[in-house]
């Protein structure tokens, strides 16, 4: 799958999400990237061998403070590479990019892995 149509399933995933929770999403960048570095995958605390999906880098909205401003956008990484690895066909890219955006969005809502297991959405 190219670049552009893998970045586009993560476009059209933004774009279903209500209206609502894109509203606190205006200041988060969605980024695709082939790979994720080796400074990201430590920064996630990925073990030796394992990779990521994706990656959210910022302040989680649950974690401001009234000084919080004048700061990059958070960041949601999605990785290519690693997705495209693990799926068979479109649809189940397009599933994964789908699940990974929303995984890494509830980050930037300052719900963290722990939670997202009890919820059943890891």
């Amino acid at each position: 799958m190219t670049y552009d149509a893998f970045a586009d399933l993560a476009f059209a995933a933004l774009d279903d999400l209500p209206d609502p929770v894109l509203a606190w999403l205006d200041n988060v960048e969605v980024v695709v990237e082939d790979w994720p570095s080796r400074a990201q995958l430590r920064s996630a605390g990925v073990p030796r061998g394992e990779t990521l999906f994706g990656l959210y880098e910022g302040v989680p909205l649950t974690e401001r403070t009234s000084d919080y401003g004048m700061v990059l956008p958070d960041k949601v990484t999605l990785f290519r590479g690693p997705i495209l690895d693990a799926c068979d066909t479109p649809a189940e890219v397009a599933d994964e990019v789908r699940r990974t955006v929303i995984h890494e969005l509830a980050h930037h809502f300052g719900i963290d892995d722990e939670r997202l297991i009890a919820l059943d959405k890891y």
